[in-house]
């Protein structure tokens, strides 16, 4: 579309909504201005709040970075602490064996389910 900007992929698949930004003040009745970065300083600053969305952390997708040892590239190493659950599950002709793990530095909420080595 024309005059349109568009942020990463176009079409069906490009974002609705395009990251998380402050509310700097209330201009108006339903207008808002926000703090974007430089990377957005060709679009303007004020926006009708309907082009606006609420944004609500998740507690269970939080992680808190002390003592986590987090590199530079932004990732951490995940270790096991603890396996909760054991379970076998049958398919038609094979068994599959799989095993509930509790995650280091996740909630009891981020354990997972995964595939028993052989």
């Amino acid at each position: 579309m024309k005059g349109e900007m568009r942020f990463g992929k176009k079409g069906k698949l490009s974002p609705r909504y395009v990251g998380s930004y402050q509310i700097v003040k209330r201009i108006g009745k339903v207008a808002y201005e926000l703090d974007l970065p430089n990377e957005l300083a060709s679009v303007h600053l004020v926006f009708h709040v309907s082009m606006l969305k609420k944004c609500i952390g998740d507690s269970v997708s939080i992680i808190y970075l002390e003592g986590l040892g987090v590199y530079e590239s932004l990732s951490y190493e995940e270790a096991p602490v603890e396996i909760l659950d054991r379970q076998v599950k049958k398919l038609r002709n094979k068994e599959v064996a799989s095993v509930k793990v509790l995650w280091r530095n996740h909630l009891v909420e981020g354990d997972t389910w995964e595939t028993e080595p052989i």
